[in-house]
């Protein structure tokens, strides 16, 4: 069920009167910084919400962040995907404002990513920390900046659409986003997922010029930069057969069926040369291969018809997410 009776008086007021935000934090042994990051946003966001759901800390993360006033829940299923999954269940809000607990997002720039949200211009607002230059000059890890690129690339490519800073995971939600997003990920993936559901589904993007900064002293990254890397593309690759089966079929048909053609050629030219064929081999892996790829097609085609008929019923939940809002209201 949402989550209202232990919601600040500030934060459970008509959205006319007060909008509702929440702060969502999904920690990880965070005893380090989570601190200070409750504090900088209970700062800039007074009337906020600030939930901290911590994942198996085996720290003081938990402890520390209800010392300083942030409402503190326990997730035990490990994965940060896992943890965002059950914060948007539990918590009912007009704008979800999505941050780490490792003190590498300004709190300052909470209010330019949340006004967009709830003036009605943007249904998810990313905080960008690429062009402007300040992740590239903080973050020293190997191969993360290659591996945004190449993210960011891949998604321009399949879905047309070019994010700035696409794992940014400093982000705002609105209400009716939040509440009809499937969260699959279990881990790190999940930034990639929210990106192209927003543009998979046509949401409304804002991107938000931040000033990242690295991790302090004694804090450490979760994040593997090879294991959740390929996590990433693979995840990537999964969500372009779901949201575009046809493009994603069509092409494992054209290969197939290239294939085919390339193994096929020689023994179709001996044939009319000869008109025996001595690579039998051959003729049977052309003709399987070739099956294949007119079976992929088919594949394609039937599925492009479920992926329709999903996001129909998709739009018809945002239709009654939107009045449940407005009743609420």
């Amino acid at each position: 069920m949402p989550e209202r009776a232990d919601m600040p008086a500030a934060a459970t007021g008509s959205s006319a009167a007060c909008p509702r935000v929440a702060v969502l934090i999904p920690c990880y042994n965070e005893a380090v910084t989570i601190g200070k990051v409750v504090d900088d946003f209970r700062r800039v966001l007074p009337d906020a919400a600030i939930w901290v759901y911590d994942n198996n800390s085996t720290d003081d993360t938990a402890h520390i962040a209800r010392e300083h006033g942030a409402l503190v829940r326990f997730e035990p299923r490990q994965g940060k995907g896992v943890t965002v999954r059950q914060m948007l269940r539990d918590i009912d809000a007009d704008c979800y404002l999505l941050v780490d607990g490792d003190d590498t997002y300004p709190a300052e720039a909470a209010p330019a990513l949340i006004e967009p949200v709830l003036a009605g211009e943007a249904d998810m607002t990313v905080g960008d920390r690429l062009s402007n230059g300040s992740y590239a000059h903080e973050n020293d890890r190997a191969f993360h900046g290659f591996g945004n690129d190449l993210v960011r690339w891949l998604i321009r490519l399949i879905y047309g659409y070019g994010f700035h800073d696409v794992m940014s995971g400093y982000r705002a939600f609105s209400r009716v986003f939040a509440r009809s997003f499937p969260v699959v990920s279990r881990g790190f993936q999940l930034e990639c997922e929210i990106s192209i559901h927003a543009v998979d589904m046509d949401w409304r993007i804002r991107e938000v010029p931040i000033t990242y900064r690295d991790r302090p002293a004694g804090s450490t990254s979760k994040l593997s930069t090879v294991s959740d890397g390929l996590r990433v593309l693979m995840a990537i690759g999964a969500l372009f057969k779901d949201c575009h089966p046809f493009k994603f079929f069509s092409l494992a048909a054209l290969v197939f069926i290239v294939l085919g053609i390339a193994v096929g050629f020689p023994v179709v030219a001996e044939f009319a040369a000869t008109g025996f064929v001595s690579k039998l081999p051959s003729a049977v892996l052309a003709t399987g291969l070739v099956f294949c790829g007119a079976l992929s097609f088919c594949t394609g085609c039937i599925l492009d018809t479920v992926a329709k008929n999903r996001r129909k019923q998709w739009e018809l939940e945002v239709y009654r997410i939107e009045d449940e809002g407005r009743r609420g209201r």
